[in-house]
């Protein structure tokens, strides 16, 4: 059944992403005491950036445990690209004042934390042949669609692929600004899907069409990928989609705060890999 509102959807002009984005999100603690040089202020600076060298490290301690691409020089490029990162604090979980008995007043912060690598190296080990693909790298989620050019009621085919199993949200936004959740959607909430594998959207339970009509403009396709599930957004269900109720601004911010999940064996709080893209959109006749 196609949805009136999705009739003013879309014509997408590029299969390349004009924005892409991979990054490793966790959960670490950071700890700083006052001693007789610091300040309460100081402490709790100190403390935060205590949070974000442990980001940094954790994130680093993962891609050597779980990331092992054959190649050396590859791998190489990725601990360069994770060693130079820049830490992003998503969320600030906790924070309280405690007192140690050998050090006096300290501070705690329990921090969500994403560690984006260095671009530069990042792309280096891109350009080896079937890195996107293999599933011992980061979490890589292509996103295309069926053709460049669309014409007025055509319908649009999008594509994904990812190198692992992830959990993904796609998100459209019209000539408006108008935020469309096109999965998950009413009909279909389970938005998980298996690496290697080619998936169409819409399909299978899916229940619209994204039929090009007016009004025509400068839109986008997002799509928002991890290893655990992501984070919480306002929605309200649109016919056959969602509408986006959160700020746009906050869509990204809040699609980070994964929900860190144990892994078999026991293994608690382990970082989720996060990867993101976001295809330029064009309608017209």
């Amino acid at each position: 059944m196609k949805n009136a509102f999705l009739a003013l959807l879309l014509f997408i002009c590029l299969s390349s992403p004009l924005y892409a984005a991979q990054s490793t999100i966790v959960d670490v603690e950071g700890n700083a005491c006052m001693g007789d040089d610091k300040s309460r202020k100081q402490t709790e600076q100190a403390a935060m950036a205590d949070a974000k060298r442990n980001a940094a490290e954790r994130a680093v301690t993962y891609l050597r445990s779980e990331t092992q691409v054959k190649d050396f020089a590859v791998e190489k490029d990725l601990i360069a690209a994770y060693s130079n990162a820049a830490v992003k604090v998503i969320q600030e979980l906790e924070k309280s004042w405690y007192k140690d008995a050998a050090t006096g007043e300290c501070y705690r912060t329990k921090i969500k934390a994403e560690v984006v690598p260095d671009e530069k190296s990042m792309n280096k080990a891109a350009q080896v042949k079937d890195f996107a693909d293999d599933p011992a790298a980061p979490l890589k989620v292509k996103l295309w669609t069926d053709k460049q050019d669309y014409k007025q009621g055509e319908k649009i085919k999008i594509y994904l692929k990812g190198n692992k199993p992830f959990h993904a949200r796609i998100i459209y936004k019209d000539t408006a600004g108008n935020l469309l959740q096109l999965l998950p959607n009413p009909y279909r909430s389970e938005a998980y899907f298996n690496g290697g594998i080619i998936y169409e959207i819409p399909t299978g339970n899916d229940r619209f069409d994204l039929e090009v009509s007016p009004p025509f403009g400068q839109e986008s396709i997002s799509i928002y990928t991890s290893t655990s599930p992501l984070g919480d957004i306002n929605l309200t269900a649109q016919g056959d989609v969602y509408r986006v109720m959160t700020k746009s601004t906050d869509v990204s911010r809040l699609t980070r705060g994964v929900k860190v999940q144990e892994k078999s064996g026991g293994r608690k709080d382990l970082p989720s890999e996060f990867s993101e893209e976001v295809l330029s959109i064009k309608t017209g006749q």
